[in-house]
């Protein structure tokens, strides 16, 4: 039986280890993590925690909706139980009847029958990092080892534990300024769930330096039992001239070759950040969003015009 608890009635510790020995497990999914970027958030439940759904609600002009919250990529159904469609088609069932719109995205492993609800396939990619680091730099585009040899060149380095607030002020200080869609609220969440994530020892920092020891470059990665998400990045001027992004990742790839872990670029959509992503020999895989609107016509027009308005 699937039933919908409010987050004061869900067992944290059952529902973790749900997730936890699920083969499509995503740090994203667990509780420490939403608590943090989705206080309220609850969830549908098969039976004694066989399979686990987080859901997260808001509700504005008294309409009740499910959405993705903030520097959250994959949520959707995990279990240990075999993931089949029909699973997934019976939670998806039990979700349209808790909010009447739902914007949100599932997880790569979650497949959906044609029909069940509308959906858009998005992007990601993501790099096995278990073979030795040399296969894996021959993958390599041609662009992506100029690159790092423009970076050794200008004699960047590497320092590994930097603070949250450093990365986040680097972003904010340059493609931060054009960026519409993340506020105040948005970075000190940001800064909160990083320092929850270094303090659980399941985040790292990196930063590149250029030889005058200026910051040019950072990135987050959040560390998951199977795998590394690249979380967050911030780069400026000089880390374009000199390359320091792929300078940073070659690193991180380096560092981390050989091991049972998959370096998850979490996106894009985007043509010019997948071609990046790809450079460094990534496969694409795609996860659905999902949308479904049963709003009266008369509420969603108000609805649709009020989301072009903000």
């Amino acid at each position: 039986m699937i039933k919908y608890l409010e987050n004061e009635h869900i067992d944290k510790k059952k529902r973790d280890e749900c997730i936890y020995h699920s083969v499509n497990a995503r740090i994203y999914a667990y509780s420490w993590y939403l608590t943090v970027v989705a206080p309220d958030w609850s969830a549908l439940i098969l039976d004694d925690y066989q399979a686990v759904f987080p859901i997260i609600t808001g509700n504005k002009m008294g309409v009740k909706y499910i959405y993705q919250p903030v520097f959250t990529q994959q949520l959707g159904l995990f279990t240990p139980l075999l993931l089949t469609e029909e699973l997934l088609d019976k939670f998806l069932i039990e979700l349209k009847s808790i909010a009447p719109l739902i914007q949100m995205n599932l997880n790569s492993h979650n497949k959906i029958k044609k029909g069940v609800i509308e959906i858009q396939k998005k992007a990601n990619h993501e790099l096995d990092l278990i073979s030795p680091y040399g296969i894996l730099k021959k993958n390599y585009s041609k662009n992506t080892k100029r690159n790092i040899k423009k970076a050794e060149k200008a004699e960047l380095t590497i320092f590994k534990n930097l603070k949250p607030e450093t990365i986040i002020e680097l972003f904010r200080s340059n493609k931060g300024k054009a960026v519409q869609n993340l506020g105040d609220a948005d970075y000190n969440k940001l800064n909160h769930l990083l320092y929850k994530a270094i303090g659980m020892n399941m985040a790292e920092i990196w930063g590149v330096f250029t030889k005058e020891n200026s910051l040019c470059a950072g990135a987050v990665f959040i560390k998951d039992y199977r795998r590394f998400i690249f979380l967050f990045s911030a780069t400026n001027q000089e880390a374009k001239e000199y390359g320091a992004m792929p300078f940073l990742i070659d690193s991180f790839i380096e560092a981390y070759a050989e091991t049972k872990t998959i370096l998850d670029f979490e996106g894009s959509n985007d043509p010019n950040l997948a071609r990046f992503y790809k450079s460094f020999g990534s496969s694409l895989i795609h996860y659905p969003h999902i949308f479904h609107n049963q709003l009266p016509w008369y509420i969603s027009i108000v609805w649709k015009l009020k989301q072009w308005i903000s």
